[in-house]
């Protein structure tokens, strides 16, 4: 018996010893503790995104996520949702890594800001970055190149003649005026200390936005304007991993191999912000509050019209509020409201009413203080609203004004004064006519067949009535 327990033992101990050797040399798996989470947007950068990524950011934080992946695709955006992100990345408690994906994708304008501030840049491959300059001064002329005087002669001509093609084709055209030179500045100033905070490319930073300057991802990897080009998100946390990255606490080594990635989906808040922050959404709403209240003010006790006019009011200008609106605009498109409801009171032969409509469509024009196209208003979305706000004005609001001073034609005070018609001679109570029914009536005072009588009173479903004060009573006893 107790040769069968020691070689019980004698086995248990020998799988042990080999067992144990053989754990401690396998490969570690991946810890799922480590995770970095992904946040990824397509398309314009708006304040709904831009609120997305920085709520995004903080969350992670909170989650000690090691850390943080921006993949996009983007055209540009708004300055103002711009800078808002790349406030939030330079304050960050994280590493940043902006990877603009997937192929084919750009990171333009707005994007180039956001990939410079980032701790790590990459890009995918066949992708480009750049087209920097400012919307609102793209169009600005290009001035005419003043010649250089040339001088006859073999040598001194030739070289004239090489030193201008050399100005003419290093010197960017300068803005037209000193607004758009002041808007250029600050953007190239602001680039360039992203630049040279993150010991990227500085000359290259003020070309993008003075010229408008774009580079593919190989070019952008050679100039040092990014730090590397990955294939897929995989690849990216693959080949970062190791890297040191400084931040405000100290400098942090990245562990991204092997680390679980939560993606961030978008939530209520987000879905409703990009649908109040659309031009087009917001501005119809801003309209539809101001029908609403203008409909409550004309019936007074609807309720109905009042609360959504509130509602839409509320929605549309916090909207506004979060977009580049030009409040001369918005205060031209209140007086052309104001000049078409004046014409429904005060008529002046359409003088009001036509002013009114032109005040509206170019407070339209100039709501939106900036050329973008995807956050500008579409001119038939203004013409739209312009015709109907002036049909509602001229004709719906007009008509209430008048239905509100017309005489009343229903219920007991419209019945009060109406002629009657005396069907019977009679001396207290009998029957007449009057609304198209037959009636019974009381009287004080005599009434015949033919007698100009009125209703003064009503006593339930009895009329009181009387003479009329232009009729002349007869004395129809004979005296």
């Amino acid at each position: 018996m107790s040769r069968g327990l020691t070689f019980l033992a004698s086995a248990v101990t020998l799988m042990w010893l080999a067992v144990v050797p053989f754990s401690y040399g396998a490969d570690p798996e991946p810890r799922v503790d480590r995770l970095v989470w992904l946040v990824e947007f397509s398309g314009p950068l708006g304040p709904a995104t831009a609120d997305l990524i920085t709520r995004s950011i903080a969350a992670a934080e909170e989650a000690d996520a090691v850390a943080f992946v921006i993949r996009m695709d983007t055209p540009g955006g708004l300055d103002k949702a711009m800078r808002d992100v790349v406030q939030r990345i330079l304050a960050a408690r994280i590493p940043i890594i902006t990877y603009v994906a997937p192929n084919g994708a750009r990171a333009a304008s707005a994007g180039t800001y956001i990939t410079y501030a980032s701790h790590i840049a990459a890009m995918a491959p066949a992708t480009n970055i750049g087209s920097s300059t400012p919307v609102s001064i793209a169009p600005a002329p290009t001035p005419t190149p003043t010649p250089t005087p040339v001088i006859p002669g073999g040598e001194e001509q030739e070289e004239q003649k090489a030193q201008g093609k050399r100005e003419q084709e290093s010197e960017a055209p300068p803005p037209a005026d000193a607004m758009m030179r002041k808007v250029v500045n600050d953007a190239v100033a602001y680039l360039q200390g992203l630049a040279e905070l993150r010991d990227r490319n500085i000359e290259w930073a003020e070309k993008t936005v003075r010229e408008g300057a774009n580079l593919r991802a190989s070019e952008a990897l050679k100039m040092g304007v990014i730090d590397l080009v990955s294939n897929n998100l995989e690849q990216l946390l693959t080949d970062v991993d190791g890297w040191e990255v400084t931040l405000d606490s100290g400098v942090v080594t990245l562990e991204t191999d092997g680390a679980r990635v939560h993606v961030v989906e978008t939530d209520w808040k987000h879905e409703l912000l990009k649908i109040i922050t659309d031009p087009t959404i917001a501005y119809g709403l801003l309209i539809f509050g101001v029908y609403g209240l203008i409909l409550e003010f004309y019936n007074p006790g609807m309720i109905f019209p009042a609360v959504i006019g509130i509602v839409c009011l509320l929605l549309g200008a916090y909207g506004l509020q979060m977009l580049p609106v030009n409040y001369a605009g918005l205060a031209l498109i209140l007086i052309g409201i104001g000049m078409m409801v004046g014409e429904a009171f005060t008529p002046t032969m359409g003088v009001l009413g036509i002013t009114g409509v032109v005040a509206f469509v170019m407070g339209s024009l100039m709501l939106m203080d900036t050329q973008s196209p995807e956050f500008g208003l579409p001119l038939s979305v203004i013409a739209a609203f312009a015709a109907s706000t002036a049909a509602v004005m001229l004709f719906a609001v007009g008509a209430a004004v008048r239905a509100r001073w017309a005489g009343i034609r229903t219920g007991r005070e419209a019945m009060l004064g109406a002629p009657v018609e005396v069907m019977e001679a009679f001396t207290e109570t009998g029957w007449v006519r009057a609304f198209g029914e037959t009636w019974q009536a009381r009287t004080t005072v005599p009434v015949v067949p033919g007698d100009q009588v009125e209703v003064i009173s009503l006593d339930g479903l009895t009329l009181i009535i009387a003479p009329t004060q232009t009729s002349e009573h007869i004395d129809r006893s004979g005296k």
